[in-house]
């Protein structure tokens, strides 16, 4: 049986390539339903509101309130915001980067000795988001890795390109020195003290997604993910160039600006379900581009796997009863082991919706 579920795991052919065979149309497999596809109609193409906030405030006592107040909003209307000055040197996110891109174009096997489809592996190569529960696939291949404690999981990592290890944990070790930092900030935001669950933040789940988005013939057809949100408390995201879209609360799609060395922060479900609903957890989605590829590294920070998270009592109230059950990473993991995304959120069957008929009664 378990060899038979190994065949199953790895038989897969990844979009790059896919790409190398030089093909004018994406397989029928790709192409999404109408209803599905990127329609720029529904696309809001003015990104100037989007927030971008300067870290450099973090260090001055005097500005700290307003960065707070920044945050704040961020998370509350929009659920993302960008960051500039945030401390992680130019080098050690273009190296990451270039490692990326380097793995990528290895040989097919030097790759696939790292496929599975099980979400528990802490080393996982992959293609489109669940390749064995799918209906239609999506023009991604990534590679995804624990990352804290760096020292447990490092040596799992590939070993190709050589210097695949050194770049890219470099990068994570930084990016999880940063994701503190603004943890305090965003808990702050709610009234809470910066310390709040200090030892579950940092004895957390980091997971390293890295992700290549190959250039797609038809790019109106297909997307490179579809809509979701992200189970965690944090994501930090570094891209090449521009391709991730992310929805408002009218259903209008935005893209996210190209900022150059600066990072996406987005607000994933578990710091919904933490605020109490007061952050957003925001579908975001990824579109393709014709002639470019696009690489990105995203920093997914979660509670420890078994950590279960409810409502900060000091966000509820009798305005604010509380409106999620508790729920755990490891649960969002069996959830989406059994289900492909695209049929329905975890973070959904945490809501409580006993309340909305109230004012009737």
């Amino acid at each position: 049986m378990e060899a038979n579920r190994e065949i199953s795991d790895t038989s897969f052919t990844s979009v790059v390539e896919l790409t190398q065979k030089c093909q004018h149309n994406i397989p029928e497999q790709y192409i999404l339903p109408p209803s599905q596809r990127p329609n720029t109609s529904h696309v809001d193409n003015i990104s100037t509101s989007l927030p971008v906030i300067d870290l450099s405030m973090m260090n001055h006592p005097t500005h700290r309130c307003q960065l707070i107040d920044k945050v704040y909003a961020a998370c509350n209307q929009l659920g993302f915001f960008q960051v500039i000055n945030h401390g992680i040197p130019t080098l050690v996110m273009k190296d990451a980067l270039d490692s990326a891109e380097e793995f990528f174009t290895l040989p097919s096997d030097e790759k696939m000795c790292f496929a599975s489809a099980d979400v528990h592996k802490p080393v996982r190569y992959g293609t489109s988001m669940n390749h064995e529960l799918d209906q239609v696939f999506y023009w991604r291949d990534f590679i995804k890795h624990y990352a804290n404690p760096l020292s447990q999981w490092i040596h799992l990592w590939p070993s190709k390109p050589t210097n695949y290890k050194e770049k890219m944990g470099s990068y994570a070790e930084a990016v999880n020195v940063l994701q503190k930092k603004l943890m305090e900030v965003v808990l702050e935001g709610l009234g809470l003290n910066g310390n709040y669950l200090h030892d579950d933040i940092k004895e957390g789940s980091q997971v390293m997604a890295v992700n290549c988005y190959p250039s797609c013939p038809e790019p109106d057809l297909a997307l490179g993910m579809p809509p979701h949100t992200d189970y965690g408390t944090l994501t930090i995201l570094y891209q090449s160039q521009q391709g991730l879209e992310i929805m408002d609360h009218n259903k209008k799609w935005h893209p996210v600006p190209f900022i150059k060395d600066a990072l996406i922060v987005q607000v994933g479900d578990q710091f919904e379900v933490m605020s109490n609903g007061r952050y957003k957890s925001i579908p975001h989605r990824v579109i393709l581009n014709v002639q470019k590829k696009r690489f990105s590294i995203a920093s997914i920070h979660s509670m420890h796997l078994d950590k279960k998270v409810g409502p900060a009592p000091e966000v509820v109230d009798e305005q604010h009863p509380v409106s999620y059950k508790e729920g755990s990473f490891g649960e969002f993991l069996a959830y989406i082991s059994a289900k492909s995304l695209t049929e329905g959120k975890y973070i959904d069957t945490l809501k409580i919706h006993e309340r909305s008929n109230l004012s009737e009664v």
